[in-house]
């Protein structure tokens, strides 16, 4: 994924992100930033694909919520607009249909995959606002060490993961492991 940018120096809203032109890059804004990224690299999208693929049966089973991925705005604060690569939403008045994206004000879990240019803005900028966001958990996948930071609300220090990833969000029942080794071989490796 290429650089997200800061492109202007005035305070941005969500409402001027959508007045931005369609094309083809991701546009956020948190606390007054604007970053502008890409299209991101093959092994991103395989390894979101990898992830989607065990976080949706997981969130259906257990019925605590939605996964998807960004494209999408999620506002956790009105000021400020995201679009993490991959989230999971609570149900809204019990149902996992997300109509619109206003619906969406906290999240369970949002991922960000890393690439050279982006890991400033995921591990500093995007980190602190979803833990001030309250998201739950926060992961940061981080394609070339190979591991996972995951980050949860209050805290200091992620937890690093290189080999089980353990995720039992509130209101599950059991826990999904997600083998990391794994993860990374059938992105990196095929």
């Amino acid at each position: 994924m290429g650089m997200p940018a800061a492109t202007d120096t005035r305070y941005w809203t969500p409402e001027d992100v959508w007045a931005l032109p369609d094309d083809g890059n991701r546009y956020e804004c948190i606390d007054g930033a604007l970053l502008v990224t890409p299209s991101p690299s093959p092994p991103h999208q395989t390894v979101l694909v990898e992830l989607l693929g065990h976080l949706m049966p997981f969130t259906k089973a257990s019925g605590i919520g939605r996964v998807l991925p960004s494209p999408a705005d999620i506002r956790l604060e009105a000021t400020n607009i995201v679009q993490p690569d991959l989230f999971v939403a609570p149900l809204v008045d019990g149902r996992s249909v997300i109509k619109d994206w206003r619906e969406v004000s906290s999240l369970l879990l949002a991922v960000e995959v890393l690439s050279p240019s982006t890991a400033r803005y995921d591990r500093g900028l995007k980190r602190r606002y979803y833990q001030r966001g309250k998201v739950a958990e926060y992961w940061i996948v981080d394609l070339e060490a190979r591991l996972v930071e995951r980050w949860r609300a209050g805290e200091e220090r992620p937890e690093v993961v290189t080999d089980v990833l353990v995720w039992l969000p509130l209101g599950a029942s059991e826990a999904l492991e997600i083998d990391v080794a794994a993860l990374f071989a059938v992105a990196l490796d095929g």
